[in-house]
C-alpha cells in the first residue's frame, strides 16, 4: 500500500489547485478593504492639504460658472435672435431724363453726397438753342395779343363812331317825317305843292334808309368786336402753348445737370466723361442713408414682439461693435406671400413649414467710421419679455 502510495505520488493523494491566467485575479481578501480605504482616504486627504491652492481655484471657477450659466440661463430666455437679418435700404438708380454727352462726372464709386450735389452734367447748348427758340415763340405769341388788343380798341372805337352816325341818321330822319307830314297836311289845305310834297316824300325814303344802314353798321362794329375777342383768346393759347414749351426747354436744360435728391453714397459708377447717354439710362447706384434692418424672425418667435421694444445689434463685419435700436414694425404676412411666386398651399401635397416675417428695426446711431450698407449680414437680439 505504502509502496503504491509512494508510486502515484502527491498528486494521487491531494488535488493539485487549478492554475491562473493573468486575467484572472485571486480573491480579495475581506479583511483588508478597511486597511485599503484608510490608506486611501489619508492619500487624497494629504493630496487636497498639498494642492489647495489649486483646489479652491477649482471650487470657485466651478461655482462662477454655474452662478454665469443660470445667470445667462434667466437673461438670455427674455429675448429672440435670428441670424437671418441683413442691412436694407431703399437703394435706386440715377438716370438722366434727357440725352447727350457727358461732359462732367465730379463723383467717384462710393463718395458721399449730400442732397443737391453735382453728379454729372450732360452737354446743354442743344437744350439751351431749344429755350432761345421757345423764348422766341412766346414772344411772338405776346405780340400777336398786343396786335389784337390795338385792333379792339380800334374797334371800341368804330363802334362808337357808328352809334354816333346812327344817332345823327335817327334825327334826320326824325325830320325827314316831320317834313313829309307838314307837306302833306299843305297839300291837303291846298296851301303846299304837290312837288314839294313828293320831295319831302323822297327825302323821307333816304332818311329811312339811311337810318337802317347806320344801325346796320353798329351791328358790324359790335360783331367785329366779337371776331377779334376771338383772334384775343387763339392768341393767348398760342402764347400759353409757347410758355409751357418754353417751361419744358427749360426744364430740359435743368435736366443736363443731374443732382443727389437726398443725402448718401454714389456706387456702381457707370457714367463716365464722354460717353453718350439716353434718357432713363442709368448712370450710378445710390444707397441713402435712411438704413434699417431686416430681420427675418421664424413665426413662431413673434408671440410677444411689438413695435417699441429695445434690440441689441451685433454687425458680422465688426463682430467688437454693438449697436442698439428697436422694432419700428411687423410685417403683416410672410415673406413667402409678398414674393414673385407665393407658394399655393391648397395644390398638391401639403408640409407645414414654419414661416419667416420679416421684422423692421431701426439702429438708434449707425457708426460713422466705418462703412454699412445693403446687404450685410447682422444678428439682432431683441427683448420681448
Amino acid at each position: 500500500m505504502d509502496t503504491q502510495a509512494r508510486e502515484r505520488g502527491p498528486s494521487a493523494e491531494t488535488p493539485r489547485p487549478p492554475l491562473r491566467t493573468p486575467e484572472q485575479k485571486s480573491p480579495p481578501d475581506k479583511g483588508s478593504k478597511p486597511t485599503q480605504a484608510a490608506e486611501d482616504k489619508p492619500s487624497l486627504r494629504a493630496r487636497l492639504r498639498e494642492h489647495w491652492i489649486l483646489a479652491t481655484a477649482g471650487a470657485c471657477l466651478l461655482l462662477i460658472a454655474l452662478i454665469g450659466g443660470v445667470t445667462w440661463w434667466l437673461d438670455i430666455r427674455h429675448y429672440e435672435s435670428t441670424d437671418d437679418a441683413f442691412v436694407a435700404a431703399r437703394s435706386f438708380a440715377v438716370a438722366s431724363k434727357v440725352g447727350g454727352y457727358v461732359v462732367d462726372v465730379p463723383v467717384t464709386d462710393n463718395q458721399h453726397v449730400n442732397a443737391g450735389d453735382l453728379l454729372a452734367r450732360i452737354d446743354e447748348r442743344d437744350y439751351r438753342i431749344a429755350v432761345d427758340q421757345a423764348t422766341a415763340q412766346v414772344a411772338v405769341a405776346e405780340a400777336n395779343i398786343a396786335n389784337v388788343e390795338a385792333q379792339l380798341d380800334s374797334q371800341q372805337e368804330q363802334i362808337k363812331q357808328a352809334r354816333a352816325q346812327a344817332q345823327q341818321a335817327e334825327a334826320q330822319l326824325k325830320f325827314a317825317e316831320e317834313e313829309a307830314a307838314r307837306a302833306q297836311n299843305l297839300v291837303e289845305k291846298g296851301a303846299g305843292t304837290v312837288q314839294r310834297q313828293q320831295q319831302t316824300r323822297s327825302d323821307l325814303d333816304a332818311q329811312q334808309a339811311n337810318s337802317t344802314r347806320a344801325r346796320t353798321a353798329v351791328t358790324a362794329a359790335e360783331l367785329g368786336v366779337k371776331t377779334l375777342e376771338a383772334q384775343r383768346k387763339s392768341s393767348q393759347a398760342s402764347r400759353e402753348q409757347a410758355q409751357a414749351q418754353l417751361d419744358q426747354a427749360k426744364l430740359n436744360m435743368q435736366y443736363t445737370r443731374v443732382v443727389a435728391a437726398q443725402s448718401g453714397r454714389v456706387v456702381k459708377l457707370t457714367g463716365a466723361v464722354g460717353t453718350y447717354v439716353a434718357p432713363a439710362q442709368s448712370l450710378m447706384m445710390f444707397v441713402p442713408d435712411e438704413v434699417w434692418i431686416t430681420a427675418n424672425y421664424k413665426e413662431t418667435q413673434l408671440t410677444d414682439m411689438r413695435p417699441g421694444q429695445p434690440v441689441e445689434i451685433r454687425i458680422d463685419a465688426y463682430p467688437g461693435r454693438k449697436l442698439t435700436g428697436h422694432v419700428a414694425s411687423v410685417q403683416p404676412g410672410s415673406g413667402t406671400a409678398f414674393s414673385l411666386l407665393p407658394a399655393e398651399n391648397a395644390t398638391g401635397n401639403f408640409v407645414k413649414v414654419v414661416q419667416r416675417v420679416p421684422v423692421k428695426i431701426v439702429v438708434d446711431n449707425w457708426p460713422d467710421d466705418v462703412p454699412v450698407g445693403p446687404g450685410m449680414s447682422v444678428v439682432p437680439w431683441t427683448r420681448v419679455r
